[in-house]
């Protein structure tokens, strides 16, 4: 099927700002409260929210087959366990009824006050039900640099490494929307010198890593693997995704089992899935294995995706300071990788299932994706603009992390991932 909501030359009749990254080509889906209290799945052209329950009830995906009641819930589930022809079909027929040309909507007035919300009468809401969420740990410059940080640079990554994507699993009651605030946590730490008593308190390295993260549909059944040349085909989308940690908390208990407390607290997303489709024409080379992958694992095409990241630190009564730029297309193991190792042993995924690529580095010092690394363990602290300095993120700092594609043609951006860090209770 033709993706024709991707036509670069398509304009909207709807205003839409030179740079915004939600022109009429990014089409892309979350949910909302309108101004009238209703929660609706919607999509967004510019700074308007469209409600895309109203525009079923009031026959413009006519056609096009779909229940009822696809866009009337409070999450994107059903719709992305319907599958790429339905999403595709949608995405076409929105940028169809919202082009230039055509007055179906436009000239209707009733219709479009039914419909149309400018952002700032919207709330934007969690747009799925995540029922897993897997944390990858894919960038070679972050496990590099970690591996630095805390074991021998001549060994910074471990054997295993160069050969399967890492992952573990995390805690999904604790992902929540761009603009909720994050109460600093409290968890043990290491024993001072010389003790054998671990501390307790709040955390005093509580830092950001920079992610992307997809979201899955219905993919497979217990015992089924994902062909890694199928993969893409259960991704319904990317959001920006801010994978929060407490570093000293994360020292103390990584060993034997991984991270814990130190990262669950909280993990923050962008609320539009930015579709894999409207993410087509910013498809780039994957970076060169310094090993062989297993046949599984081989990925023939351009599997990595041009996607310029960005994160500043904003202090309470302060201006931003931009503390990184990066790009996803630093990461190792590709989100097909990823699936296709995930599902190898039989896993099943489902629709609204969250794989996050974890922390995102790139070659240079200020592409570095957390604190941990850009400070380096808090050795070289960053001066901000107000001319206080940081080592990782304190009190009532607001970190504010941005995504966006662009060409000679066309921009499509994730809008904003911002948290909000507050004193511990």
């Amino acid at each position: 099927m033709i993706i024709t909501a991707n036509n670069p030359k398509r304009k909207s009749w709807l205003k839409v700002d030179e740079n915004s990254d939600f022109p009429i080509q990014n089409i892309p889906f979350g949910v909302f409260i309108t101004r009238d209290d209703i929660i609706t799945i919607g999509s967004r052209i510019g700074n308007f929210a469209i409600d895309l329950g109203a525009f079923h009830q009031l026959g413009y995906f006519e056609g096009i087959p779909l229940t009822d009641d696809m866009f009337l819930q409070d999450n994107l589930n059903d719709f992305i366990a319907d599958g790429r022809k339905t999403w595709r079909l949608v995405r076409n027929r929105i940028a169809e009824v919202f082009d230039v040309t055509n007055g179906s909507l436009r000239d209707n007035a009733t219709h479009k006050d039914k419909i149309i919300f400018r952002m700032d009468e919207v709330e934007m809401l969690l747009p799925v039900s995540v029922g897993d969420y897997t944390d990858f740990y894919a960038s070679k410059e972050h496990a590099t640099n970690v591996g630095s940080l805390f074991r021998d640079p001549e060994n910074a990554l471990l054997p295993n490494w160069l050969h399967i994507p890492i992952g573990y699993h995390g805690r999904s009651s604790s992902i929540i929307p761009s603009g909720t605030p994050i109460r600093r946590p409290y968890g043990q730490t290491k024993p001072a010198e010389g003790t054998n008593t671990p501390g307790f308190g709040p955390s005093k390295l509580v830092d950001f890593e920079l992610e992307m993260a997809f979201i899955t549909t219905d993919a497979n059944v217990l015992g089924d693997r994902i062909p890694i040349e199928e993969a893409e085909e259960y991704i319904f989308g990317l959001v920006q995704f801010n994978d929060w940690s407490a570093r000293d908390i994360q020292a103390w208990e990584y060993v034997p089992l991984g991270p814990f407390l130190g990262k669950n607290f909280a993990s923050t997303i962008s609320p539009w899935i930015v579709t894999l489709d409207a993410l087509e024409p910013f498809r780039t080379d994957n970076p060169k294995k310094v090993q062989e992958p297993l046949p599984y694992l081989k990925q023939e095409g351009k599997g990595s995706y041009d996607i310029y990241l960005q994160v500043g630190i904003q202090p309470e009564n302060g201006e931003e300071t931009v503390v990184a730029n990066s790009n996803f297309k630093y990461m190792y193991w590709t989100m097909a990788q990823q699936l296709a190792h995930h599902t190898v042993n039989g896993c099943p995924v489902e629709a609204g299932d969250m794989m996050g690529s974890g922390t995102i580095s790139g070659p240079t010092k200020d592409s570095f994706g957390s604190m941990l690394e850009l400070t380096w363990k808090g050795q070289n602290p960053i001066t901000l603009k107000d001319g206080s300095t940081r080592k990782f993120i304190n009190d009532n700092d607001t970190v504010i992390m941005r995504a966006h594609c662009k060409n000679d043609k066309v921009r499509i951006g994730f809008g904003e991932c911002i948290g909000k860090i507050l004193p511990a209770k």
